[in-house]
């Protein structure tokens, strides 16, 4: 399907208010005629001067004509100021919409497309590409409407005062045009598009990198971990560098021919002198000429970064369009309620974009009501994917998910949410109150019923040393939690939600030892009665699951409750030898 150019799709976003934005066009436009009337102004006085010379007091209309010049500018500002009002109140409801119309869509897809795209490029396309809709329709439509009006008034006046003064006008600027399009041309589309991209590379690696700090410092990774942000940062350099070497020639070009004027006019004054035409007639012209050419050149600017603002903006709704033309996971038409709480994995294949393997492949294990299920095993196994396949932040590719014997796909998203509450590793809170936090799981609950998930949660130890209790505020403006504080208010938000079926993934792996221990209190009040889905790196976690599943590669090569797999002797037996050991190792040497 071909989608709209990029100013009806802009003016589609700015509903009524569209019309302010074609008024700025002839506001701007009417602007930059009057401003004009100036210049003929400063002409008419430098001719009745140099006629009255040496008699300067017979030069009676100059005052007349100077005041005239200074009303016609204000007119001219006054103007232009009315035509940036209206254009930026079409800008904003633009801006505005776009904004609102993209975070609504993203709120329909998946989780999963967020985590592919990564956050610090979603964020760069939500706020950035739509400034950028806002700067165009606010400054460069208005612009560019006042440079075309300009040049066309100019180009009557060009011609109306001195024909050979103007054809020695207009010629530079021709060469400027030719000139602009050896940069400006399409070839340039494609580069912005790369610009855009390397820094759009650039601010994603950014976001992500100091999201990783605290690890990074950790496990003392700095130089490694810089790696990606660096190589990032090192492609935006290599092709701004490229893009400006590539630029220079035809922009130098251009600067010259569009500033070469005055050698054109002074040829012309010369010949015409030599031709026998009056020397004042051909001082004025020149003098005219020369106060009024500059401003020709600073149009033909405008225009040559015309096509650059267009390009910009075309790409920034391409980048939109990224998350727009994104497809929700498919709803069903009559949507089915769970009966029950089982989970079943069915020969699940799923593989991400561009993989050359399957996460998970021909997976098939279940959960009983009230049971607890782990899966372990080596890094990139498959675990986290299944855990999120059971949320639906994908869907599978072959086999299917059921919960209590309802297909994943055949509940609608709501259902869906009500059945699965899950605790991430690094789980968010917002910037507000621990109250609103946690009834983010239930708006509607009480402030006792918020209590009690805190005190089921383990928090009142926490709870008791903020100053203002659950509506303390989190975040600058507040104060800041730890790593297993944070684990633990998220702890509450899942018990208030009361579903089901709880997935845990990897939900200890930040928390000390003071709090891990209190998460797992935690975990044992949550859980309880419920199914549940445990995917963990710490073995300790999982040893009282009553199966734990152990993950290669995405497939299930091992299971077992904690004792018949270190019996069994195989992979978990040999990880839970190397976690032990692990644990047991201090600085220095082993215990």
């Amino acid at each position: 399907m071909k989608r709209q150019n990029a100013l009806t799709e802009l003016m589609g976003y700015a509903g009524k208010r569209r019309y302010l934005t074609y008024a700025s066009w002839v506001l701007s436009a009417i602007s930059a005629l009057v401003g004009l009337l100036p210049f003929y102004y400063i002409w008419r006085i430098l001719d009745e001067v140099l006629r009255c010379a040496p008699d300067f007091a017979l030069a009676v209309n100059t005052v007349s004509f100077g005041w005239r010049a200074v009303w016609a500018s204000l007119a001219a500002m006054l103007i232009y100021f009315g035509a940036l009002m209206c254009s930026h109140l079409s800008a904003f409801r633009v801006a505005g919409n776009l904004r609102k119309r993209t975070m609504r869509h993203i709120a329909t897809l998946p989780p999963g497309f967020l985590s592919e795209m990564g956050t610090g490029r979603a964020r760069r396309i939500v706020q950035d590409s739509s400034a950028a809709t806002e700067t165009f329709l606010a400054h460069q439509l208005p612009d560019i409407a006042g440079a075309v009006a300009t040049l066309l008034g100019m180009a009557v006046i060009l011609f109306a005062f001195d024909w050979r003064f103007g054809l020695a006008s207009i010629a530079p600027f021709v060469l400027s045009f030719v000139f602009m399009y050896g940069m400006a041309g399409p070839s340039m589309a494609a580069d912005m598009g790369n610009y855009h991209s390397a820094l759009e590379a650039m601010s994603n690696e950014a976001v992500e990198y100091v999201r990783g700090v605290p690890v990074v410092k950790t496990f003392g990774q700095t130089v490694f971990s810089f790696k990606r942000f660096k190589g990032a940062i090192d492609d935006y350099y290599r092709f701004v560098m490229a893009y400006c070497k590539k630029c220079r020639p035809p922009m130098l070009r251009f600067q010259l021919a569009s500033n070469s004027v005055f050698a054109f006019l002074i040829a012309v004054a010369l010949m015409a002198l030599s031709g026998g035409v009056e020397r004042n007639v051909v001082l004025t012209g020149l003098l005219f000429y020369t106060i009024f050419t500059p401003v020709v050149a600073t149009m033909l600017n405008k225009v040559m970064f015309m096509s650059e603002h267009l390009m910009t903006v075309n790409d920034a709704l391409v980048r939109i369009h990224t998350i727009l033309d994104a497809q929700p996971l498919p709803e069903p038409l009559t949507p089915r309620e769970a009966k029950g709480a089982e989970v079943a994995f069915d020969h699940v294949c799923f593989r991400y974009d561009g993989a050359e393997r399957d996460a998970v492949h021909d997976l098939s294990f279940s959960i009983r009501c009230g049971q607890s299920v782990a899966l372990v095993g080596p890094s990139g196994g498959g675990k986290t994917t299944a855990a999120a396949l059971l949320s639906r932040f994908w869907d599978v590719q072959s086999g299917s998910i059921s919960i209590g014997g309802v297909n994943v796909r055949d509940m609608g998203a709501e259902q869906l949410a009500r059945c699965v509450g899950y605790v991430f590793q690094d789980s968010k809170l917002l910037k507000t109150s621990i109250l609103e936090n946690v009834r983010l799981a239930r708006p509607d609950a009480s402030r006792e019923e918020v209590l009690d998930a805190l005190h089921r949660a383990q928090c009142d130890d926490l709870i008791a040393k903020l100053p203002n209790g659950i509506d303390t505020v989190i975040g600058a403006k507040g104060v800041f939690l730890s790593g297993g504080e944070q684990q633990r208010v998220a702890i509450a938000r899942v018990i208030l939600k009361d579903a089901p079926v709880l997935v845990l993934d990897e939900a200890t792996a930040f928390a000390d030892p003071e709090n891990e221990a209190l998460v797992q209190r935690a975990f044992q009040e949550m859980a309880r009665d419920k199914t549940v889905l445990i995917i963990a790196h710490r073995l300790t976690t999982v040893r009282r699951a009553d199966c734990i599943h152990v993950l290669v590669d995405g497939s299930i090569v091992e299971s077992g409750n904690h004792d018949a797999l270190i019996e069994r002797d195989g992979v978990y037996a040999k990880m839970w030898r190397d976690y032990q050991t692990s644990i047991k190792w201090k600085v220095g040497g082993a215990a």
